[in-house]
């Protein structure tokens, strides 16, 4: 349910309906655009009187109900796009990133390397998995700890925030010093972590699940929003069906169909999505001609000994020869050019 305030409102007027709203046992967020200031409440609305509250409120113009399950990520509430702020880089609409890096930190030496060869082709996020979940319980599985410290190492070497994959909530203390906590697709629905990076107040990139439904992605995306937490990044990863000739199936409907229904940014993992690496180009291109305000490509300086991944990983001329290409192509789309 959502209120759309009368113009002008004081804050100390917006506050105190906030309050009573609250004293009701809702949750409430303030919602502020070029045009109009909204209160959404979250929790279950059904056996409020939306006519009484607008009457017996004079900063109240109208209400509205919103009827998708999920509130707070929905455009309806909040017209504007989300703009995520990563330490000096700013993803959403017309501010196109690429989060680049291997699957698995492998070593201090490796991810140096490559983070120092993929900012110069242009990247601005650094990743790399220290905490990896394998479907295999035999399989390399990060360094853990000495993963996260290299990868700090990394930033300050270049400078490039760090993106990195959390596996449960315990791990949290862990991650203070690093940019974007990500969230895999196979803890998409771990609603006990979700609720917990929503209180911790640093940018979450959510990934969509590879059996799961774009409401079920905005749905996990709304658990974090509820806690507090706006900065949050929804990644297409493709997804599971019944072709066997890539790793998954890379649903690029879900970029605009996304965009449409909430207000955060969108970008496309097609790394994942594929699984071989001749695909990755092909499938970076169509994501941003369908509207993506972004990519994470894995990159790796010697695939072919890879601990993880090799198979979908581009080496670093690879990579530095897509990134030459898709720079043409965010310059042809409008949104700001990728700067080296």
């Amino acid at each position: 349910m959502i209120f759309v305030l009368k113009p002008g409102v004081p804050q100390e007027k917006i506050e105190q309906f906030q309050q009573k709203i609250e004293s009701n046992g809702f949750k409430s967020f303030l919602s502020t655009g070029a045009g109009h200031t909204v209160v959404c409440l979250i929790g279950n609305t059904a056996a409020i009187d939306l006519d009484a509250v607008v009457q017996n409120n004079d900063i109240v113009g109208y209400g509205k109900r919103v009827t998708e399950p999920y509130k707070a990520v929905n455009r309806n509430v909040h017209p504007e796009d989300t703009m995520v702020n990563v330490s000096t880089v700013t993803i959403g609409e017309g501010m196109f990133q690429v989060i680049a890096g291997p699957c698995s930190v492998e070593s201090e030496e490796q991810i140096i390397e490559i983070a120092g060869s993929v900012k110069a082709s242009g990247a601005t996020m650094l990743r790399g998995g220290a905490f990896k979940p394998r479907t295999s319980p035999y399989a390399f599985m990060g360094l853990h700890e000495n993963g996260l410290r290299f990868l700090l190492k990394a930033k300050k070497e270049t400078g490039l925030p760090v993106v990195t994959e959390i596996m449960n909530q315990t791990q949290l203390p862990l991650f203070e010093e690093i940019d974007v906590i990500q969230v895999g697709a196979r803890n998409m629905q771990n609603f006990d972590l979700l609720k917990e990076v929503g209180r911790f107040n640093k940018p979450v990139l959510l990934k969509r699940g590879l059996a799961n439904t774009l409401e079920e992605l905005l749905m996990s995306a709304e658990y974090i929003l509820s806690e507090g937490n706006s900065q949050v990044i929804l990644c297409e990863r493709g997804i599971r069906t019944f072709e066997t000739a890539t790793r998954n199936t890379l649903d690029l409907s879900a970029i605009p169909l996304l965009k449409k229904k909430c207000h955060l940014p969108v970008i496309v993992d097609p790394s994942h999505a594929a699984g071989l690496r001749a695909l990755v180009p092909p499938l970076a291109r169509a994501a941003i001609a369908a509207g993506a305000d972004g990519l994470m490509i894995e990159t790796h300086n010697n695939p072919a000994r890879a601990l993880c991944d090799g198979a979908q990983s581009l080496d670093l001329a690879q990579f530095s020869d897509l990134m030459a290409d898709l720079k043409r192509r965010i310059a042809f789309e409008g949104k700001q050019a990728i700067v080296v």
